[in-house]
């Protein structure tokens, strides 16, 4: 009879392989969500009604459908327009839109924290706005939005489960197929919940571990 310490020393290669898959598309997302975020953020606090208004629309579709109507989309329309693309390739992207999404409404959030009279105050010294960005307002963005950007990356990691649909063999797809081969499910998925945690903790800790760090920063 297997216990789940067989299933772990049985398999251990298979689970290695699909929670570093699940790390690897999370994380790339996350981190090519973030410029993308910024991008929004401020396009959503524009002056220019245009661009604005397209802020607006993406936002509001990449929040307001399910991300796995987003990935089938991505994985079966890009293709159908001549745009081939692996299935990782199409899990990253999928994953990267919509975490641009959600993190732009975290920064556009953080943005209203930094303090005007700053703003106005390097207006005044004659620096431009990229500048006044660049210098001022994003490494006081990041101090302010770090807890909210750590629970998006947990999200994001559990959203890469999902993935398993389009045939990536992440963490989750990795325990399906040891099911398939032990025929044992309490026990394989109780363990991949058991990593997710791991996961989702490490993250947690990380995420603590930059807010100190921007804090220390700011205090200097």
């Amino acid at each position: 009879m297997l216990t789940a310490i067989d299933i772990v020393w049985s398999y251990k290669d298979a689970l290695l392989m699909g929670t570093a898959m699940s790390v690897f598309v999370s994380g790339i997302s996350i981190l090519m969500g973030m410029p993308l975020g910024l991008l929004l953020a401020f396009s959503l606090t524009s002056r220019n009604i245009f661009l604005r208004s397209f802020a607006v629309i993406y936002r509001s579709f990449w929040r307001g459908t399910p991300i796995l109507v987003q990935l089938l989309l991505v994985f079966y329309l890009l293709p159908a327009v001549g745009i081939d693309l692996s299935p990782i390739t199409a899990a990253i992207l999928a994953l990267t839109l919509n975490t641009a999404a959600f993190q732009g409404e975290i920064f556009r959030g953080g943005l209203k924290g930094v303090g005007r009279g700053q703003l106005e105050a390097a207006q005044m010294l004659g620096l431009r706005m990229p500048t006044i960005r660049r210098r001022i307002v994003i490494p006081q963005l990041f101090r302010l939005v770090t807890p909210a950007i750590t629970n998006e990356s947990i999200s994001i990691l559990k959203n890469s489960s999902i993935i398993s649909v389009i045939s990536v063999t992440e963490l989750l797809r990795t325990g399906q197929q040891i099911v398939s081969s032990t025929y044992r499910p309490l026990e394989v998925y109780v363990l991949i919940g058991v990593i997710y945690i791991l996961l989702n903790l490490l993250i947690s800790i990380g995420g603590r571990c930059a807010e100190a760090h921007f804090s220390k920063r700011a205090a200097v």
